[in-house]
């Protein structure tokens, strides 16, 4: 009764969260809406129709993945041209998060069809809310970082010196080797590891990201999918990551004046690893103090 007082249109797409482990995290609403839709798109077919033959529904089932979401999204929009409903949904969480759905939802509302989002399960805000991240005034998701470690360890120092709270995923055979590149860049700051959430073996813990790589020398720590909360800077360690080294401050005085200071923050971002802005900034800031 809950979910069927609401107003379920045809020819609309229904983009709908399903549990992250749990089948009980789904909710009321889910239920009835894949019930009542006509078609269902989803990631993976034989993940979809397990979840499926769980809630007792039988429906037409269409695969769209991140390798031929741009196909399927047609097929999704001819059925809504014929009036039908039509969901979405990944192989767990809100589909969009780190899955596919992007695409699709672009395309159906650029078509000028109606897209209807059904609130669910996701791992991101799942972890958000056990952090207890007191210093955090919002976050960014960054969900999986690349996987070859120099790639890896070029995307967190962009990331270390953002003022939030920063959202990870890795997987179980990565995350050794994440763990020591947070522990080497940021040993102080707090990391919150959830691994397999909301499932039968959930392993929840906060700690100082240096005690990361010990942690998961624990019974079976590395095994299963991992969402990590990397806490927000606390003021004072934010205030310090925003000095420049002394060798590179003490450069920047003889360096100022002999190219643009676009371009100079752009040769000591390369050579030095430190982010372009931050060097910018100081450029720009000398070069201001040195005209007055």
């Amino acid at each position: 009764m809950a979910a069927g007082g609401q107003q379920y249109p045809s020819s609309a797409l229904y983009v709908i969260g399903t549990p992250i482990g749990n089948l009980a995290d789904i909710t009321l609403r889910a239920v009835h809406a894949l019930s009542l839709v006509d078609m269902i798109a989803c990631e993976d077919t034989r993940t979809s129709a397990n979840l499926l033959q769980h809630l007792g529904i039988h429906k037409r089932l269409l695969a769209l993945h991140e390798h031929n979401e741009n196909q399927a999204s047609q097929q999704v929009i001819d059925a809504l041209a014929a009036g039908l409903r039509v969901a979405y949904i990944s192989d767990a969480g809100t589909p969009g998060v780190s899955d596919p759905g992007a695409r699709l939802v672009h395309a159906v509302a650029q078509a000028g069809y109606r897209v209807v989002p059904l609130p669910g399960p996701s791992a991101p805000v799942t972890a958000i809310s056990v952090a207890g991240d007191v210093a955090a005034d919002g976050f960014a998701f960054i969900g999986f970082l690349p996987s070859k470690p120099m790639a890896r360890r070029e995307a967190l120092q962009k990331w270390v010196q953002v003022p939030l709270s920063l959202v990870m995923f890795e997987s179980p055979h990565r995350i050794a080797d994440l763990a020591s590149d947070l522990a080497s860049l940021a040993p102080e700051r707090n990391i919150t590891v959830g691994r397999e959430l909301s499932k039968q073996f959930e392993d929840i813990a906060t700690m100082p990201t240096q005690d990361l790589p010990q942690w998961l020398q624990g019974p079976s720590r590395q095994r299963g999918e991992f969402v990590l909360v990397w806490h927000a800077l606390p003021q004072d360690l934010a205030t310090a990551a925003q000095a420049l080294p002394d060798a590179v401050a003490q450069l920047l005085p003889l360096l100022a004046g002999q190219a643009p200071v676009k371009e100079l923050a752009r040769l000591l971002c390369e050579s030095t690893g430190l982010p372009r802005n931050r060097l910018y900034q100081a450029l720009l800031d000398l070069q201001n103090s040195t005209e007055d």
